[in-house]
């Protein structure tokens, strides 16, 4: 009592299709691959670019010029 055998799964199957249709969840499919594809892409993306150094470093021996005032309180 409370399983579900193959045959309630199939019924459910074919219900979906034939709700959907088959062209329909085909493209729900590709979409959620492509989703899932990019999702990997974009964490892939972030580690390298925790990974890597900064990218604003400059040659040894050039100097950044430059001037610091101090900000008055009240």
């Amino acid at each position: 009592m409370g399983g579900l055998s193959i045959w309630h799964w199939l019924i459910v199957l074919l219900v979906v299709v034939l709700i959907f249709g088959t062209a329909k969840l085909r493209n729900i499919g590709k979409d959620l691959g492509g989703a899932v594809k990019g999702f990997k892409e974009g964490m892939k993306g972030s580690e390298d670019e925790a990974q890597s150094p900064p990218s604003q470093q400059l040659p040894s021996g050039q100097t950044i010029e430059g001037e610091a005032k101090k900000e008055k309180t009240q």
